[in-house]
């Protein structure tokens, strides 16, 4: 990879059709919604909701999942920080490829690490990347477990786990941030609306 980055026989090819022109024919502005938080916080459901919403609105978007992605393009990756770097970096590189291609791309991954949501940041104009923070706390994720990870990293079954034995840097300065109200957890549809607003008040919803 690095023979290959640095190679100079690599040559960057234009295409008459650009991002101005698929943005024209869908009728909306590509970019990022990055949604990061603690495992069990509420990323994946928050992203499928939002996915309803912006199609029930006429809008095409796509879901990039951590967890999915690890059954093909993330695959050969684990979790030591190297690598979640690197799973990072590749899906960094992906949603900047489909906010290109005039799409609303939601990124729903724990991404625990400020640099690397950071240098995903920076791969896009800074205004097309919307980090959104499920400010949830641990004693929330951990009781709902739905996956039953917390559960194995108290018992010393998982390790590195973020959370746990690993940490999760928050956000320093989000777009959006979600988080209980009076203790209670906002419904999925509600918070879907708080990012749909966003978009369209900052006119992605419209070319």
């Amino acid at each position: 990879m690095a023979t290959l980055g640095n190679s100079a026989n690599i040559f960057w090819h234009e295409c008459p059709v650009g991002q101005a022109e698929r943005q024209k024919l869908l009728n909306q502005k590509g970019c990022v919604v990055w949604i990061t938080g603690l495992s069990g916080s509420g990323k994946s459901t928050l992203a499928c909701t939002l996915g309803r919403e912006l199609h029930s609105r006429g809008h095409l978007s796509y879901v990039l999942d951590g967890d999915n992605l690890r059954h093909g393009l993330n695959k050969n990756l684990g979790f030591a920080p190297e690598d979640r770097t690197e799973n990072i970096r590749r899906v960094g590189e992906v949603a900047k490829l489909f906010a290109d291609a005039g799409l609303i791309c939601i990124a729903s991954l724990i991404s625990p690490y400020r640099k690397d949501r950071d240098s995903c940041r920076a791969l896009l104009p800074d205004a097309n990347f919307i980090e959104v923070f499920m400010n949830m706390p641990l004693s929330l994720c951990e009781g709902r477990d739905p996956k039953g990870l917390y559960k194995l990293a108290r018992a010393g079954k998982i390790k590195g786990f973020t959370g746990i034995d690993d940490p999760y840097e928050a956000p320093s300065n989000c777009e959006i941030e979600l988080r209980q109200i009076n203790g209670v957890c906002p419904a999925p549809s509600e918070m879907a609306g708080k990012v749909v607003s966003y978009l369209d008040g900052k006119g992605f919803l419209q070319a």
